[in-house]
């Protein structure tokens, strides 16, 4: 007979090299695992008022030093349907899901909207907090409700979309790290849904791949295509995606670039006064794609991903990714920031 698993536990001085994609070497003086969200405040009673770090995979985290916090890690996987409309579904699917594994398991089931951030890693719990994005789509667009134990007034409370406050790679959940923890997420996932073709060569890659009037599983092979030649695994060479965040940027600081630099990127921003810009080309005229300084370095594929060639340190991560800062800051003028929270260290 199986072992009934255990609502939560909890050990002591554990590695988190297996919970952090970069593959860092840290450690957590705790680590808190809880299976069943409902035993969320009993596990936290143990623990007292320490401090947490919630890590889902570690996709969205540079550790440059071992957490002086608990750190917590969900580990519930529920997908359920909750309400079938003549549109839309809604989905509940708890914090510890696999993110690719929701794209996928909504595509099966028929559902669309999520097609663009196919084989971004992480779980769904995170999703939320970074308002993770591809392709021209945002999660937050999707989300309905978010489920979480609300660490300053000990109480469950569920925040519907207007209070996310999702932004571009922004949230509530971003600025009160400390006070929300989001246990479960509702989906509203459209039967039907106008596809986003325009963004980052789709459209080029449907082409390639022969389809002339593509669905949303095949706009998801697609950008599985091009985030697999783009971007490395992370099991085979570490890393966390995306580590800059490309600037929004004024109009007229644009316009002076682009004097200058006419073939830079630029995309549209959340407001017509502001402009998106490439990070990723800036890093790339600076020098910096494919370098590297013992294990830390640039992907020679995509120049916004920082990589682990095996035994950096979260610390060595870190001094490389200020160089390169510092470095399109000086030709360009533009100051970049990191996309992945920072542990132990500040940007």
């Amino acid at each position: 007979m199986t072992a009934a698993v255990p609502a939560w536990s909890l050990a002591e001085n554990a590695s988190l090299r297996h919970l952090n994609t970069f593959h860092v070497p840290a450690h957590a003086k705790r680590l808190l695992h809880v299976n069943d969200a409902a035993a969320l405040p009993e596990a936290l009673a143990t623990i007292g008022d320490a401090d947490l770090l919630v890590l889902g995979s570690g996709s969205n985290v540079l550790l440059a030093a071992d957490p002086d916090d608990v750190v917590l890690v969900f580990d519930n996987r529920e997908i359920t349907a909750l309400e079938h409309r003549a549109d839309h579904t809604i989905v509940r699917v708890g914090a510890g899901v696999i993110w690719h594994e929701l794209v996928m398991w909504s595509l099966t089931e028929g559902l669309s909207g999520l097609e663009n951030l196919a084989l971004i890693p992480g779980t769904v719990g995170a999703a939320p907090i970074q308002n993770i994005g591809a392709y021209g789509v945002q999660v937050g667009e999707f989300i309905q409700t978010v489920e979480a134990w609300d660490r300053q007034d000990n109480v469950w409370v569920r925040l519907d979309q207007d209070a996310c406050r999702f932004a571009y790679r922004d949230s509530v959940f971003k600025h009160e790290l400390d006070r929300y923890l989001i246990t479960a997420v509702e989906f509203r996932l459209p039967l039907l849904h106008a596809l986003r073709l325009e963004y980052a060569g789709i459209g080029e890659e449907l082409q390639a791949m022969g389809i002339e009037q593509p669905v949303a599983a095949d706009v998801a092979n697609a950008v599985i295509a091009i985030r697999r030649r783009k971007l490395p695994d992370p099991d085979v060479l570490g890393n966390a995606g995306s580590f800059f965040k490309n600037p929004i940027l004024p109009i007229e600081q644009v316009d002076v670039l682009l004097q200058h630099y006419p073939a830079l990127p630029v995309f549209p921003a959340d407001d017509e006064r502001h402009r998106k810009v490439s990070a990723a080309w800036m890093i790339e005229a600076a020098g910096f794609k494919g370098q590297r300084d013992g294990d830390a370095g640039v992907s020679p594929n995509h120049a916004l991903v920082l990589v682990n060639h095996g035994n950096a340190t979260g610390a060595d991560l870190l001094a490389f990714a200020r160089r390169v800062s510092a470095a399109v800051l000086e030709k360009f003028g533009v100051p970049i920031e990191p996309e992945p929270r920072l542990i132990g260290a500040r940007w």
